[in-house]
């Protein structure tokens, strides 16, 4: 009893919704975009923090997870600011003084209270006749 002239989006009396098929494909490709784009922007600190220092990367990674489990998105936050600011690297000069303490530390002195001797550099020794003095220049 239904009339001829209705619109396509009306399902006839025994067959398929052809809407509801097409809106559920519909539905759940926009379930999954949204859920890619929400990853992706979840993510967003950790590749900012990829380039940075190790340490760095870490406590940005760290932090994304927090407030992944815990839906807090001030620890998201904080780890965007993180990633966001270059820390200064005091490794580098750290490492060096370290090193330079190590060799300070390896010297031993000299028996007659000289210059201090290291155990890997002789001391230079002249045996070719008597000693010269040397000249020093102030130019």
């Amino acid at each position: 009893m239904a009339p001829h002239h209705l619109p396509f989006y009306l399902a006839p009396g025994s067959g398929t919704d052809t809407l509801m098929v097409v809106m559920g494909i519909f539905l759940v490709g926009i379930v999954l975009w949204v859920g890619t784009l929400y990853w992706k922007l979840h993510s967003l600190p950790e590749r900012m923090a990829h380039k940075s220092q190790k340490l760095q990367f870490e406590l940005v990674a760290v932090l994304g997870l927090i407030s992944l489990f815990t839906h807090m998105h001030i620890f998201w936050i904080a780890g965007l600011l993180l990633a966001m600011i270059d820390l200064p690297d005091f490794g580098t000069p750290l490492r060096s003084i370290a090193g330079s303490v190590e060799k300070i530390a390896d010297a031993t002195p000299a028996a007659d209270g000289g210059d201090v001797r290291t155990g890997t550099v002789p001391p230079p020794t002249d045996t070719s006749g008597p000693a010269k003095e040397k000249e020093h220049s102030h130019v």
